[in-house]
């Protein structure tokens, strides 16, 4: 590994430009906004083949060859403009006005460049609230290729993994994925999750944004329920000159050097199950099932393969503004795993972990990612403007888990090499597809005193699962000589089929009003939104047994490999379930109905910004089982109402610096699935839902001090706090005569921390660095389960149910970002080394006393290069995880009873669980922008 860095490093050391003689140095920057500006041509007007490029900070030197000069700067957007200098040593500004365009009479100014660092930060300034904002230059350099694995960059954001290592769901200042909400060009959209209402990220590729944006203090004008925060994706907006860009690129992950990659035949999948088929009362047979689904297939993993195009113009006298996008990931990617299995000790009261069975998993899956970006804008006049924006999203996951289970208590003796094991593999295809469309409107009335502005919004989510099928297969070791491979006979297989559709209709209007007194203003805002939210979910499995009747009369169910067959598709089964389960709790149907309005203050004293207000949303709530189920609820309703008020103090002492103190209130909903009275019987305990769930409730503070040196950069050094009631976790719950692990509301919880967020430029040289310290502390009931001491007695004793206070799942004390930048402007040069870490958490909260399952503290490290030749075209390299981090699961407690275990390791003090290696992830690839 120390091979790779030295690599990289001496290929960034490779692009610094040497340093030349200064004659006169200089800054370009926005006429307007001071923005620097980085990429801007100089050159002299007497000797045009003499020039230089501005850097990162705007800045550029260059030397001159007579003792006046005329220096003559041009950038793309703006109009070029010369200045006369001596040749003397000095500082000189030069400032560029932006192009407009004109429609008819009317003038349309060049937008602010939002989707440049400079740009990004002039909306932090600017902004009302705390935020933070990564931009479409950013992104385009950055190693990253999807918004989950950008989002990590940002300061007190973690990100949650899948099992191939992508980021998917986002943790802000340690708040759980249920904790935020997902907005694209600030409307809500809704989750393709079965159960609950967040939206993965992973589905959305990096190159369709304009910036993404993450609220941290909500205002009265955003949706309350932003207890964590709120992640804004702008996408794409119309250029205002023609704009044409195209992307393709293609790589490897390394995991697939060292092992094959498997696959199966998608095409044996059926989308439909037999009881969707041929109804209810159709008793399934094997000959519905096609077997060829679970024959599986190995062979290297072909090369990834991702491309990307946009255009962007104004037409009909600029009136017309249109932006289309499209992107395309086909990539390959998994991990290799090892899991144990965890119970906890029933000798005494300790409650220490024990290994049931250790697990060696190897995972496979193709992605494919589609997304397909569509805006339009129209100028009605100066002040009437009409746009129209759709989006397409759709990913699709093909997956094979091969799992090898070695049983670690009946029947282990590695001693006498004795052993069980069982061998699982999956073979399962999901799809997932986000749609939204929303119609706008912008309307200026009385000199632009009023402005009234509406939004008309359909969005839907769908996700599917068809034939997820799974085989079970089990063989013993004895002496070291291994027994025949067979089918477990009380289960040998099972097909499964998932689906759900969620679709939301909503409006929303806001109006705001101007008022100007002499020197002081005062803005009033007023509007809501409704939002009506269907969803509906099905699910249905058929479990299968071996049987061939053609084997003699007691064997018919003992199908061994090698003998009755070869390959999983060869494997006769009978329908054990013909059936199938359609009674299960996921065959659901649930509505959210939430009608909001707020009224907000905006005005100023001297350097002071005072804005308040108060928003209150009105939620029902309801579910109905579509199957009903005898003794519990089938079906429900919450009503309740919120008031929500926000206070934000905005005070700049001196120039380019902000001191922020927010508050608001904000609420959390419980999960669509979690109200539902469902009951799931697993080994040792029945997990159930809890119809009587309430909402949680959150108070936030923040104090935040910001300094921007130059337009694009910036100091912030932050503190905040939440303190949350009625906090929504899962714990073990005694009703009646049983005990459940069900979500509750479990009393009251804090969250408190710091962040700082550093960006400085130089030259040919950028730092970016955050920190974020976090601590939180919540309470929940946890089991103490050991047998009776009387021997007389098999009894087991349950001691209560014992309150814990742990830290919430998924929060990270300590977490780190750092990205160096280096930019040869002038040859061509981007190149950008980033570094994350993500501290010790809680991945997963047990039903057992101290038996969480903590995630360790997670280093990676990313690197992008590119290079520009000519005419829009360059190069660029990307490379993930170059460390090839593992990702650990771990329980803080040891059993040295564990140390018999063959390959058992203890992981710093504590107990391994799972270890995950993802591979480096690789990709080269040509752009093109016009």
């Amino acid at each position: 590994m120390k091979y790779v860095l030295l690599a990289v490093l001496f290929l960034y050391a490779g692009i610094l430009p040497a340093t030349s003689i200064r004659a006169i140095r200089g800054v370009v920057r926005d006429s307007g906004t001071g923005e620097e500006l980085t990429g801007a041509t100089i050159i002299l007007k007497e000797e045009p083949a003499k020039g230089a490029v501005s850097g990162l900070d705007g800045s550029f030197s260059i030397e001159l060859s007579s003792a006046s000069s005329v220096l003559v700067c041009s950038y793309l957007g703006y109009r070029t403009a010369e200045y006369a200098v001596r040749n003397t040593a000095g500082e000189l500004t030069i400032l560029l006005e932006p192009v407009y365009s004109e429609i008819d009479e009317v003038v349309i100014y060049a937008k602010a460049a939002n989707d440049t660092d400079a740009g990004a930060r002039s909306i932090e300034k600017l902004s009302s609230s705390v935020m933070n904002i990564v931009s479409a230059k950013a992104i385009e350099i950055s190693p990253d290729m999807t918004v989950a694995n950008v989002i990590q960059r940002v300061s007190g954001v973690t990100v949650e993994r899948n099992s191939s290592g992508d980021g998917q769901y986002a943790i802000l200042r340690g708040m759980d994925k249920r904790y935020n909400y997902t907005l694209v060009n600030g409307v809500k959209i809704p989750s393709p999750d079965n159960k609950n209402r967040f939206v993965p990220l992973d589905i959305f590729p990096s190159e369709l944004l304009e910036r993404l944006e993450v609220t941290k203090a909500a205002t009265a004008e955003m949706e309350g329920d932003a207890v964590g925060g709120a992640v804004n994706l702008v996408m794409k907006d119309a250029p205002q000159n023609r704009q044409i860009s195209a992307y393709l690129s293609t790589g490897y992950n390394t995991l697939f050097t060292g092992r094959d990659f498997y696959s199966f035949d998608t095409k044996a999948g059926a989308k439909k199950s037999p009881y969707e088929i041929y109804g209810e009362i159709y008793p399934a047979k094997p000959r519905d099932f096609d077997g060829k689904l679970m024959r599986l297939e190995t062979g290297k993993a072909p090369a990834n393969l991702f491309g990307g195009f946009s255009y962007g113009d104004r037409l009909i006298k600029n009136r017309l503004g249109i932006m289309l996008a499209g992107s395309y990931q086909n990539s390959y990617r998994g991990s290799d795993c090892i899991f144990y299995g965890v119970t906890t000790a029933t000798s005494d009261a300790s409650n220490l972990p024990v290994l049931t069975d250790r697990n060696d998993r190897s995972y496979s899956e193709r992605q494919t990612r589609y997304g397909v970006h569509a805006k339009l804008d129209f100028h009605l006049s100066q002040r009437h403007k009409i746009q129209w924006y759709n989006a397409y999203m759709d990913f699709g996951n093909v997956q094979v888990r091969d799992n090898s289970r070695t049983e670690l208590n009946i029947g282990y003796n590695p001693e006498q090499g004795d052993f069980n094991l069982s061998y699982d593999t999956r073979f399962r295809m999901n799809h997932q597809q986000i749609l939204s469309s929303t119609l706008k409107g912008s309307h200026h009335f009385l000199s632009d005193a009023l402005k009234i502005d509406w939004s008309a919004v359909y969005s839907g989510a769908f996700n599917e699962t068809p034939d997820n099928a799974s085989v079970h297969t089990v063989t013993s070791v004895r002496n070291g000589k291994p027994n025949p491979v067979s089918v477990v006979t009380l289960g040998g297989a099972d097909r499964r089929w998932e689906r759900n559709t969620d679709t939301d209709k909503a409006a929303y209007l806001n109006l705001a009003y101007r008022l100007l007194k002499g020197k002081v203003g005062m803005d009033f805002l007023a509007g809501g939104f409704y939002r009506d939210k269907q969803r509906t979910g099905f699910f249905n499995q058929y479990d299968f047994r071996p049987y061939d009747e053609s084997k003699e009369e007691g064997m018919r169910n003992n199908l061994i490999k090698g003998i009755d067959w070869n390959d999983y598709s060869e494997i006769r089964f009978t329908v054990f379930t013909p059936f199938g389960s359609v009674g299960n709790p996921l065959n659901y149907d649930a509505s959210e109905k939430i009608a909001a309005a707020y009224a907000q203050i905006k005005t100023g004293i001297g350097s002071l910004q005072i804005i308040t207000g108060m928003r209150v949303e009105n939620t029902s709530q309801g579910y109905k089982l579509k199957y009903p189920v005898e003794g519990v609820k089938n079906e429900g309703e919450q009503i309740y109402a919120d008031w929500l008020p926000v206070l934000h103090l905005k005070y700049s002492p001196w120039k380019n610096s902000n001191v922020r103190v927010s508050y608001y209130k904000s609420i959390n909903r419980p999960g669509f699935f979690e109200i539902v009275p469902y009951r799931i019987i697993n080994e040792d305990y029945t997990e159930m839902g809890n119809p009587d769930l309430q909402h949680t409730t959150a108070h936030s503070v923040d104090l935040r001090y910001e300094y921007f040196p130059r337009p694009s950069e910036q100091f912030m050094f932050g503190l905040f706090y939440k303190r949350l009631e009625s906090p929504i976790e899962y714990g073990m719950i005694t009703q009646g005569q049983g005990t459940f692990y069900m979500p509750v509301n479990f009393g009251n919880a804090s969250n408190y921390g710091l962040e700082i967020d550093i960006v400085k430029y130089f030259h040919s040289f950028g730092i970016k660095g955050n920190y974020t310290f976090t601590h939180s502390a919540i309470s929940a009931t946890k089991l103490l389960n050991y047998d009776n001491p009387d021997p007389a007695s098999s009894e087991k004793v349950l001691v209560g149910n014992i309150s814990q206070t742990r830290p919430l799942n998924g929060q990270a004390r300590h977490v780190a970002n750092l990205s160096l930048l280096c930019k040869d402007a002038k040859n061509g040069w981007d190149g950008q080394l980033a570094f994350s870490y993500t501290g010790d958490r809680i991945y997963a909260v047990s039903r057992y006393l101290d038996n969480d399952i903590w995630q360790s503290g997670y280093f990676q490290l990313d690197a992008s290069l590119e290079k520009k030749i000519k005419a829009g075209l360059s190069l660029f390299i990307k490379a993930g995880n170059l460390l090839n981090t593992p990702m650990v699961h771990y329980l803080k407690k040891d059993n040295p009873s564990n140390s018999r275990i063959e390959g058992y390791e203890n992981f710093g003090g504590g107990t391994l669980v799972r270890r995950d290696y993802y591979g480096r992830n690789l990709l080269a690839g040509i752009r093109y922008k016009f």
